[in-house]
């Protein structure tokens, strides 16, 4: 990559929360609160950004990315499926939709709730089972979920919205691609390639992972092996790298605090999802929560929505 390149580097992580597989953040305005999830342990975090109280439940099934509800509280994909969370940390579920045969072979990951509180989400591919990653979407309105791409998908990661609606955003990690949609009433078309990150000089052996949109359009991509976050303009180039020297899988990230211009990232430890955790020696920040510092630079958009059910 051009050395040129603006580049922010953050030295230390905002909160020792040693996770596993940190993944999912999400700010809620109406509680000042940052959730955010560890996927291999079944964990679910809530963080009081005010206070810094932070609180934890424990579920018996992995949570694997969150949308906040209209009406307060949590929705969720877990590995099986869309469903809500209840108190005592307990699931109701909407729809498991993952064919019977598939499910102890793929599991669902990373999605988003587009203007009218549909949820969308993508699953794993597997290889040796012959088992392809596709788009879900689950409808509220109709409490109906299908397959919107069969795919075939790798690994279904960071997703999301242009402000108007039109554009959806696909990140397929280990392709190395992250597409784009013309979007319309929940119907996709046009698929096309928005970013090819090794065209731009990113190493092999590094993935981008979880997304999140400013309000000038440019998408903000983790890069999973990169130790950092890239983010794209609205028309693909690349301008700006947020650089973390002491974390390797950079997995999500949004924008939240009282002013959205605080960047809350995500990371996973270097052993995570068969990695190798002889790297945490190197990277021992690896699965902690870091904060990057954007005001006056950066605010966060309208990129994703409430869930309405």
């Amino acid at each position: 990559m051009d050395t040129q390149l603006w580049t922010i580097t953050v030295e230390q992580p905002f909160l020792r929360t040693r996770c596993s597989l940190g993944e999912g953040p999400l700010y809620d305005h109406r509680t000042s609160t940052l959730h955010f999830i560890d996927i291999e342990r079944n964990k679910l975090y809530h963080l009081d950004i005010r206070s810094s109280e932070l609180k934890v439940e424990q579920f018996e099934e992995p949570l694997t990315c969150l949308s906040l509800r209209k009406d307060g509280g949590l929705a969720c994909t877990t590995a099986r499926g869309f469903a809500v969370i209840e108190d005592s940390s307990t699931l109701r579920y909407l729809s498991q939709p993952i064919p019977e045969e598939h499910q102890a072979f793929t599991r669902f990951n990373d999605g988003a709730c587009d203007s009218n509180g549909r949820y969308v989400a993508g699953t794993l591919a597997s290889k040796e089972h012959n088992i392809v990653g596709q788009l879900y979407m689950y409808d509220p309105a109709d409490n109906s979920s299908r397959v919107i791409d069969p795919g075939p998908f790798t690994d279904c990661n960071g997703l999301g919205w242009s402000a108007d609606g039109r554009t959806m955003y696909l990140t397929d990690s280990f392709v190395n691609k992250i597409y784009a949609y013309d979007y319309e009433d929940g119907k996709l078309s046009g698929r096309r390639v928005f970013v090819d990150p090794l065209s731009h000089g990113l190493p092999e052996g590094t993935y981008p992972d979880g997304l999140c949109i400013d309000n000038a359009g440019g998408v903000w991509s983790a890069r999973w092996g990169g130790s950092k976050i890239i983010r794209y303009t609205p028309d693909g180039a690349v301008d700006l790298q947020v650089v973390f020297p002491t974390a390797l899988n950079v997995t999500a990230c949004c924008f939240g605090g009282d002013n959205e211009d605080q960047l809350y990232v995500t990371t996973a430890h270097c052993g995570a999802c068969g990695g190798d955790a002889g790297r945490q020696a190197q990277y021992p920040d690896s699965g902690d929560l870091f904060v990057v510092d954007l005001s006056g630079q950066f605010r966060g958009g309208r990129w994703r929505h409430d869930f309405t059910a």
